[in-house]
C-alpha cells in the first residue's frame, strides 16, 4: 500500500456533499441526495455531509447517525459526545431506553418540522485532530488512522491545511480488497 497516497483514493471536495453551517437539516439532506445523484455510480454513495463556515472553510461533518439523532432531541440529554459512540448495548437495554425516555414517541410526520427547525450549526460534528490527513500521506498511514481511530472517513488536507477532499473507509476497503483478489494463491 506504500505505492498509493491518500490523494489516489480521496473524493475531491467538489464532488462531495457540502452545506453551510447556517443551513437546515432539511437542506443538508437535499445536498446529500444531490451529491449522491451526481457521483460516479460505480463507487459507494456518500454517507456524510461536510459543513462549511462563512469563509467557506470546512468546519465539520454530519454523519447519518448525527442526522438521525438530530431528529430526536432527547438523545442530546442521554448521550454525551463519544461516551456511547462505540459501546455495545444489549437489545433489552436499548429497548428500555426507548420506552423510558419516550424516544421517537411522536409521529414520523413531525420529521418535516424537525428537519426544517434544526440548524446544521447545532448538530455539526467537529472532527478530532486524528480525523485529518495530508493528501500526500501514504495509504498505509491512512489505513492505520482509520483502524486505530475507528473512523468512517478522514478529512484530507492540502497545502495550508485547507480541506481538499475526504478519504472514505469504503473506498480504502474496496482498493485493498481489489488488490487482495489479484493475488495468485497456489
Amino acid at each position: 500500500m506504500k505505492t498509493f497516497t491518500v490523494s489516489d483514493l480521496m473524493v475531491p471536495l467538489s464532488e462531495y456533499a457540502t452545506v453551510s453551517e447556517d443551513a437546515t437539516l432539511y437542506e443538508a439532506v437535499l445536498a446529500l441526495e444531490k451529491a449522491q445523484k451526481e457521483f460516479d455510480e460505480t463507487r459507494y454513495r456518500h454517507r456524510a455531509i461536510l459543513v462549511y463556515d462563512k469563509s467557506k472553510k470546512i468546519v465539520g461533518k454530519i454523519s447519518q447517525i448525527d442526522a438521525l439523532k438530530a431528529l430526536e432531541p432527547k438523545y442530546a440529554e442521554l448521550m454525551t459526545e463519544g461516551a456511547t459512540r462505540h459501546f455495545g448495548f444489549s437489545s433489552k437495554y436499548i429497548q428500555g431506553m426507548l420506552e423510558q425516555f419516550s424516544l421517537w414517541a411522536g409521529p414520523l410526520t413531525d420529521i418535516c418540522r424537525k428537519g426544517v427547525d434544526r440548524k446544521v450549526k447545532d448538530i455539526v460534528y467537529a472532527p478530532a485532530p486524528s480525523e485529518y490527513i495530508p493528501q500526500n500521506a501514504p495509504l498505509d498511514v491512512a489505513i492505520h488512522q482509520l483502524i486505530v481511530g475507528n473512523h468512517q472517513s478522514l478529512l484530507v488536507t492540502g497545502e495550508g491545511e485547507d480541506i481538499v477532499g475526504i478519504l472514505r473507509l469504503t473506498d480504502v476497503f474496496a482498493a485493498v480488497f481489489h488488490r487482495l483478489k489479484e493475488c495468485k494463491i497456489d
